[in-house]
């Protein structure tokens, strides 16, 4: 059945729900099948080709992207089709995003015996975990399904992308670059796949079901909707990153960095700051500092104009998603602050919760401000943010004392504790930090995900371990228990 009648069927599907067995919903497992057998089998011959086959192919995925005529070709498109972002940040994305994460990859094995513990007797094997089933958002429709492509062959995996609706055509057309680079290693096309047009909740859970293991980036609904499939799955949390800046920090420097942050690719990434805490110290300089790096200060009246167009009914409207703030000022009616060509619009609150909508997640260039008393009432409001939105991400600190973070760290819910950096960039990975290149991150039961890493090549594995007999270790239970009974007793 070609795409196109494979796309009626879908919708015929989703029209019709309740169909009787034998109708649209069993054809639609039956194709998903399809295209799962096809991968499935590819899989099978390409992890038999042994590290070099692995590596050349998730280099001949990242290059598909990287090379600069085809990713400004993906940029354009993705901006285009989805109208979210600019493009040359997403060059930039694509690139550097993908860049790191070969630089994460390199020299890595995935294939056969990876490491041998004499000690323990231990020696763990590499072991593909099969179809890849890699759910990618509209926000990032070339770089996150590369990431996830180039992570599924690494590991010996075959991969079939289900990617957002508005990000079909930008997917689609990596897909293309990919084929063109296996092609030429002699790698079959059906490693990596993706659902055809129209992409829908039907045929994105027969995905789901039918792979062996499912990564989920974008909404939460998608990613309850993986949880939900029966099959093993990644997910992330939501986003609604806050930043401390306590009265030590570099208040220019802060400045500068939350506006890179806040701007890149008009706020697309869930990795930007919504929100910065200021300690009352240094509040009013630090207004000045972000004023300065491009921000304009709404006052009450332009804050509720705002609102009213950020907000209908309490959802946040796809109107100024991704757009520039002065696009976003104009739709606001808010022409004299368009004038000024603000790069970031800013707002002050006070309180959290779905009674404040600012104090959520915006995907724009919009930029809440509270003042905090001191450090422990910043983070005490950031509590706050965090149990009404985003516990789990991530939260910045801007200041010169090493134990706030480590506090920060052992007080918030939160995976990541950035100290010192434009959020957006480091949270996932850059060359001035330590942490894995991903455009996904786990935000742990805090955010109702079931790991707290930056996903990466670890969780597109099975490791086999073969365990060896070793000379017997019994302790004696009086040393186990010393300390237990010097304090308690027998």
């Amino acid at each position: 059945m070609n795409s196109r009648a494979f796309g009626a069927t879908l919708a015929q599907s989703n029209a019709d729900a309740s169909s009787p067995a034998g109708t649209a919903a069993d054809e639609i497992e039956t194709q998903v099948g399809a295209i799962v057998a096809r991968a499935r089998a590819a899989q099978r011959d390409f992890a038999r080709g042994g590290q070099q086959a692995l590596d050349t192919a998730a280099a001949a995925a990242a290059w598909a992207i990287m090379a600069p005529a085809r990713n400004r070709q993906l940029a354009e498109l993705a901006v285009h089709d989805t109208g979210l972002g600019n493009v040359d940040d997403k060059i930039q994305k694509n690139f550097r995003k993908t860049l790191g994460l070969l630089r994460d990859l390199h020299g890595r094995k995935t294939h056969g015996v990876i490491a041998e513990d004499a000690r323990r007797g231990i020696v763990e094997i590499a072991r593909p975990v099969g179809v890849v089933a890699a759910i990618t958002p509209s926000t990032n429709p070339a770089a996150t399904p590369a990431n996830k492509i180039v992570n599924s062959l690494k590991c010996g995996n075959a991969v079939i992308v289900a990617p957002s609706p508005k990000g079909y055509g930008a997917c689609a057309l990596l897909l293309r670059f990919i084929h063109a680079e296996l092609a030429k290693a002699g790698l079959s096309p059906d490693l990596v796949q993706m659902l055809p047009e129209p992409v829908t909740k039907a045929a994105t859970a027969a995905l789901m079901r039918q792979a062996d293991l499912v990564v989920a980036t974008g909404s939460q609904a998608n990613v309850r909707m993986a949880y939900t499939s029966g099959t093993p799955a990644f997910g992330v949390g939501a986003g609604n990153v806050a930043s401390i800046v306590s009265a030590s920090a570099d208040l220019r420097d802060a400045a500068e960095k939350i506006a890179r942050s806040k701007t890149f690719d008009n706020a697309t990434s869930c990795s930007s700051e919504n929100s910065v805490v200021i300690d009352t110290v240094v509040y009013d300089a630090m207004l000045d500092a972000l004023r300065a790096a491009g921000g304009v200060l709404l006052d009450a009246s332009q804050k509720r104009a705002l609102e009213a167009t950020m907000w209908h009914d309490g959802k946040l409207s796809g109107r100024c998603t991704a757009k520039t703030a002065d696009v976003i000022a104009q739709l606001a009616g808010l022409d004299a602050v368009a004038a000024q060509r603000p790069s970031f619009l800013m707002v002050e609150e006070t309180g959290t919760g779905p009674a404040y909508p600012f104090s959520g997640e915006k995907l724009s260039p919009v930029l809440t401000v509270y003042r905090a008393r001191d450090f422990n009432d910043a983070v005490a409001l950031v509590e706050r943010i965090y149990a009404y939105m985003g516990a789990g991400h991530s939260v910045g600190l801007h200041g010169a004392d090493p134990a706030q973070a480590v506090h920060l760290g052992q007080m918030l819910p939160v995976a990541r504790v950035i100290v010192n950096q434009a959020h957006c960039f480091a949270t996932g990975g850059n060359f001035d930090n330590g942490l894995p290149f991903s455009l996904s991150m786990g935000c742990g039961t805090w955010g109702k995900n079931n790991f707290t890493d930056n996903l990466g090549f670890r969780q597109y594995l099975n490791v086999t371990r073969v365990a060896y007999p070793i000379a017997a270790q019994v302790p004696e239970a009086d040393d186990l228990l010393a300390d237990y009974f010097a304090r308690y007793g027998r």
